[in-house]
């Protein structure tokens, strides 16, 4: 196997672990956007990710102290959308929408990020990368209708969905901005550097919310919740996003980024019980499919040289 091919899996791997762990985030994030308040979901999580981070990046941060000030500006902006802002926007818009409204938004996100990179990067729109994007987009329709497209005539917007659409834009121009990450900087400094400047920017919110709402009781329940989504769905699947990012790019990043759906549905068939049938199989077929094709890349033939005689 080529390097090349060796960084594509890798990144697709990193890409793929965490959208696995995501899948978790919405299923926990929904039972706790009825006993917590969502900035502050947001504020405890973000505190749990920079305390078991902390060990383990401090002294990289401490090293590259010098660098991280040099682009302050650009660790505070992507630490402002990709902290502060998305999660909690995610966390809002479930007080005020469907799950089935969250869903079919969420994948919109991808594609933000397809048309951000051909505007920035000019990135090729391929006839493969459109019906890629179809496929799976279709897929994951049908995944979320259960095959019942009549759904999506009864559909009613809030602004719930306003703020979802936001977020899903939001984290598409946040990686993006991975993109451009300082090669001086490692991926533990950085990350400790975003975390704690987005928790920094969420605590007056916090502080609001705590001050103009009841006080919310922390069962042992709701504390392993919170532990759960802060150190994997936001340390862990954030580093494993962000490799992603850096090896195969955020269009590529994105597209995996489809296969959420299909993690959720197999966590709930194994924690609630709900069944797999056709449907599920159909939907899965289509978004792996179109992954597949939005991301394959013809062999390059090799140059053949003819040897001639002396």
């Amino acid at each position: 196997m080529s390097n090349t091919r060796r960084q594509a899996l890798l990144g697709s791997l990193f890409a793929l672990g965490a959208t696995a762990i995501w899948s978790g985030n919405f299923i926990v994030a929904r039972g706790l956007s009825e006993i917590v308040p969502p900035v502050s979901i947001a504020f405890w999580r973000w505190v749990v990710a920079v305390i078991v981070f902390l060990p383990f990046a401090l002294k990289a941060l401490v090293a590259e102290r010098h660098m991280l000030l040099k682009n302050i500006r650009y660790l505070s902006l992507t630490a402002l959308l990709g902290v502060t802002v998305f999660n909690t926007l995610i966390y809002i818009a479930g007080h005020t929408t469907t799950a089935l409204n969250l869903s079919l938004i969420a994948i919109t996100f991808p594609i933000f990020i397809v048309i951000l990179s051909r505007i920035l990067y000019g990135e090729l729109i391929t006839t493969k990368k459109i019906l890629g994007i179809v496929l799976v987009t279709c897929g994951v329709v049908l995944l979320i209708t259960k095959g019942d497209l009549s759904v999506l005539t009864n559909i009613t917007f809030t602004v719930g969905d306003f703020w979802m659409l936001s977020a899903s834009s939001i984290f598409a121009v946040y990686s993006i901005l991975i993109k451009h990450k300082p090669q001086e900087l490692s991926i533990w400094s950085f990350q400790l550097s975003t975390f704690s400047l987005g928790l920094l920017f969420l605590f007056p919110f916090f502080v609001w919310e705590s001050a103009t709402t009841p006080p919310v009781t922390y069962s042992i329940t709701t504390i392993l919740a919170i532990l759960y989504i802060g150190i994997f769905a936001s340390l862990t699947a954030f580093v494993l996003w962000n490799k992603a990012i850096i090896t195969i790019g955020p269009a590529k990043a994105g597209l995996i980024y489809y296969t959420l759906p299909l993690f959720s549905g197999f966590l709930a068939y194994l924690f609630l019980k709900e069944s797999i049938g056709i449907i599920h199989l159909i939907s899965a077929l289509m978004i792996v499919s179109g992954i597949l094709t939005a991301n394959h890349q013809a062999k390059k033939k090799e140059p053949c040289y003819s040897q001639k005689a002396p």
